[in-house]
């Protein structure tokens, strides 16, 4: 064989070699990218990791240690956890948040896990951002006065809601032997629970002139206020609610009540996976600029594929636990696990879904800066497109299309 021939047979062996090698490393169902993503594509040596660990830590989310090998790309942190932030304690409860400083990703809305003591009152203050609160334990007692110098005074208890619009004064108050929990969301992401603009700061930085001048007393009047702010202290028990009611009803009572039971409203979304009970404008009318729901997930379901058009869902994890895998252009994909306390935040429109991964229902509370809540599923989508468009698509037979689900209920059993 002359060297010609020899040097052309080698080449054709080495071409032959690399196709059945790449055909051997090619993309599969499940495992679509080149090069190949996932612990399936490597080994137990390369798995390994020798170096320092949190063990603890790394085994809340092992989504990150051996994430999906459909995982793909760059993507923000879309996950954190209130249980890593610091708490600000005083005598009469404490709070922690999460603003945009803390969790860059949430760019729209910042939130405060805050419990007050048995008699616990969050001192009397306002907000340059709307205030939007769920109780998750106990009761409280919130008072506030609309722009109209119309005062509103109500008890509420878990699953329960208040807004406040932004500039509207207003106090909490921890009631019964169990005072209360709740989880603020404000309507700007960088809004502070520890920058308000409190009573006792702005009493203690007046000319006591200006007070006397102000108010029609004695200067000597205001010769004891606190020199301090207060924000949250130890107070007495609230009387009756009626008399509070009675106390301030000089004013006129407001035409829509400032707070709503979203966990005794009816479902929305409804079946044998769970249910999305739904607060947005259309039902708790003065909320204008935050929509909330509580999407409650079965042990084993899916909250199928879709998203948001309208803003970006800031979750936070009441109890339970799941994971989620948020999907956006490029093509990038990135999941996510999730427990009681933990947040997550889904850019608008960028697909996702949440699957239950323990043995209790997900408890779940979705937020969305927007006057409505708005979903497109993708199965809503795929059924009401012409069948045989689809098929060509995803390469599947148009029988089976017929097949998907074509409900609103937007939960998949186990």
């Amino acid at each position: 064989m002359d060297d010609l021939s020899r040097r052309s047979l080698l080449a054709l062996s080495a071409a032959g070699g690399a196709m059945i090698a790449g055909a051997a490393q090619a993309a599969t169902f499940g495992n679509p990218d080149q090069p190949p993503q996932g612990a399936i594509n490597s080994t137990p040596a390369a798995l390994s990791e020798p170096g320092p660990q949190n063990k603890v830590l790394a085994d809340q989310i092992p989504s990150f240690q051996n994430p999906p090998a459909t995982d793909v790309g760059d993507m923000p942190m879309l996950w954190s956890s209130f249980n890593l932030m610091a708490k600000r304690v005083q005598g009469g409860g404490w709070a922690r948040q999460m603003t945009a400083t803390e969790f860059p990703a949430a760019k729209e809305v910042s939130g405060v896990n805050m419990r007050l003591g048995p008699g616990g009152i969050r001192e009397m203050h306002w907000h340059l951002a709307g205030e939007w609160a769920l109780m998750t334990n106990g009761r409280c007692r919130v008072t506030m006065l609309d722009q109209d110098g119309r005062a509103y005074v109500q008890d509420v208890s878990a699953g329960d809601l208040w807004f406040f619009p932004a500039g509207c004064p207003h106090s909490l108050q921890g009631l019964g032997p169990e005072g209360c929990e709740f989880l603020i969301v404000f309507d700007n992401a960088y809004q502070s629970e520890f920058n308000t603009l409190l009573l006792t700061d702005w009493i203690a930085h007046t000319p006591p002139d200006i007070l006397a001048k102000n108010f029609g007393v004695p200067a000597e009047a205001f010769s004891k206020i606190p020199l301090n702010d207060l924000w949250i202290f130890q107070g007495k028990e609230p009387g009756a609610l009626s008399i509070d009611q009675a106390a301030v009803a000089s004013g006129g009572v407001p035409p829509q009540p400032f707070t709503f039971s979203l966990g005794g409203s009816r479902p929305v979304k409804e079946g044998p996976g769970g249910k999305v009970q739904l607060a947005d404008s259309r039902t708790f009318k003065v909320s204008q600029t935050i929509a909330g729901a509580i999407e409650t997930i079965r042990p084993g379901a899916l909250r199928r594929m879709h998203w948001h058009p309208n803003a970006d869902e800031w979750q936070y994890w009441i109890k339970g636990q799941g994971r989620m895998t948020v999907f956006n252009a490029g093509p990038r994909a990135r999941t996510f696990d999730f427990q009681a306390g933990d947040v997550g935040v889904v850019p608008k429109s960028q697909g996702h879904y949440v699957e239950n991964t323990g043995s209790e229902d997900i408890q779940m509370l979705v937020i969305f800066k927007a006057p409505e809540y708005q979903e497109v599923d993708l199965s809503d989508w795929l059924t009401h497109a012409p069948p045989e468009l689809v098929a060509q698509h995803l390469n599947i037979d148009p029988q089976l299309i017929a097949r998907f689900p074509k409900d609103q209920i937007g939960i998949m059993p186990g």
